[in-house]
């Protein structure tokens, strides 16, 4: 896979979460310390990332570096669905259920 093409792809999931989370470019800039720009840069894969904004980034976003660098969903993605669990219906819950429960045994 070329450098770019892994640049791209990981801005694609930085830009992806941000969006999950409502947060601006302007905002996750904020809380970790850039500029705007940087955060539009790294979405469009045009600029490689520091490894301590990297650490930052995956902070403010509640995602793992392996998640942000290679698309690898690690234990705290899950945490997100796991989380708006309590506000279902037992009738909503039941439907997860077998949602997942059909997923599992194909």
């Amino acid at each position: 896979m070329s450098d770019n093409r892994v640049l791209v792809e990981m801005g694609d999931r930085i830009s992806k979460r941000r969006k999950f989370l409502k947060l601006t470019q302007e905002q996750l800039a904020d809380t970790i310390g850039v500029s705007t720009q940087m955060i539009s840069n790294l979405e469009l894969g045009k600029k490689a990332i520091r490894p301590e904004n990297l650490i930052k980034i995956c902070s403010a976003l509640g995602v793992s570096s392996d998640y942000l660098l290679m698309g690898v969903e690690c234990e705290n993605q899950y945490n997100d669905i796991a989380q708006k669990l309590p506000n279902l219906s037992k009738k909503e819950l039941k439907l997860v259920q077998e949602i997942i429960d059909y997923m599992d045994t194909k």
